[in-house]
């Protein structure tokens, strides 16, 4: 087993509720006319940073890796990378991080302590190249993203751009090919959302232990597979952000794209149990600290774990690959 490890813009916005009849999430996403197309619907405006199409069994706009223009010929395929960056950062500490409370679904932003792990977080990972920016739709993971971006020695601009209605869509293009090139998009998914932690929201860790027991709450917390009251387990978290992952993330890294993706401990725990090839048991010990990025180089459909970024101010510690040496 993995030890255990110390590792926190185009914006989705939709709407969800907690089911408690069938323990999962249920989405309410707005009509957008969309024109079918296959299994997708695409937006036919071009909008900043390609082309914006929303899947038909998500309901949530991501941004299609960009192509080279055809020649003419058939046969021609646009080169793509070798290899891909992807950096994961659990959110810096939030204000319920700090009162020792339950948070998971809840919306609460950083503490000062959090704003400052997220700077540190971006100057560690300042020199690795990053096109495109996954994220929660809660504010603790958006604004560690966003704190981190600003340390970038590339200084491109995180683009937020609500998709939450045509309207929306509309209103905030980019029209300036200029400032196109000079901005990240940020795609925001309930889907890395935390862990909705159900009737333990809002209640604080030590009193929930002295009230039910120890063991029954380190069962709520730290098995697989068993929920908490009216909430989810981390099997369940695990469904929806694999899943999410491997629709709408993979194909960037894939197209040759470097990403960063700023969530929480448990969708992030979820999609390194993925990577890692780690099992339920295994995951369950995996300890997230706040605000340190991980590393991972995508080559050849495989995924290669390059731990913590150490910081800007060593020589190379950027140069894992070839690629990413020129980079730098």
């Amino acid at each position: 087993m993995a030890a255990a490890t110390s590792h926190s813009a185009i914006v989705h916005t939709q709407s969800h509720r907690w089911s408690a009849r069938n323990s999962r999430f249920e989405k309410q996403t707005s009509n957008l006319n969309l024109v079918s197309a296959g299994n997708m619907y695409p937006i036919r405006q071009q909008f900043g940073f390609g082309f914006v199409c929303a899947s038909s069994l998500q309901g949530s706009s991501v941004v299609e890796p960009v192509q080279l223009p055809s020649n003419g010929n058939s046969d021609h395929t646009p080169k793509k990378s070798s290899e891909s960056s992807l950096i994961l950062i659990r959110h810096g500490e939030s204000l319920w991080n700090e009162k020792n409370l339950f948070t998971g679904c809840v919306d609460v932003p950083l503490t000062p302590k959090g704003v400052e792990e997220a700077i540190e977080a971006g100057k560690r990972i300042c020199s690795i190249p990053i096109d495109v920016i996954f994220t929660s739709s809660l504010i603790r993971a958006q604004m560690t993203a966003m704190l981190a971006m600003m340390q970038h020695r590339r200084k491109k601009v995180p683009i937020i751009v609500h998709n939450e209605s045509e309207q929306a869509h509309l209103w905030s293009q980019v029209y300036s090919e200029e400032t196109r090139k000079q901005s990240i998009p940020v795609i925001t998914a309930w889907q890395l959302n935390e862990r909705m932690y159900g009737e333990l929201q809002g209640l604080n860790k030590q009193e929930t232990a002295d009230r039910f027991g120890n063991e029954q709450v380190h069962k709520w917390r730290r098995s697989y597979d068993i929920p908490p009251p009216n909430g989810e387990s981390l099997e369940m978290c695990a469904e929806r952000a694999v899943a999410y992952f491997k629709e709408h993330v993979v194909p960037q890294l894939t197209a040759g794209k470097h990403v960063m993706i700023a969530a929480h401990g448990n969708s992030l725990r979820s999609i390194i149990m993925q990577l890692d090839k780690l099992t339920s048991q295994e995951v369950i010990s995996l300890e997230l600290s706040t605000g340190i990025p991980m590393l991972y180089i995508f080559k050849e459909g495989k995924f290669i774990r390059r731990g913590s970024p150490v910081g800007p101010s060593e020589a190379s510690v950027y140069a894992y690959t070839r690629k990413l040496a020129q980079y730098r």
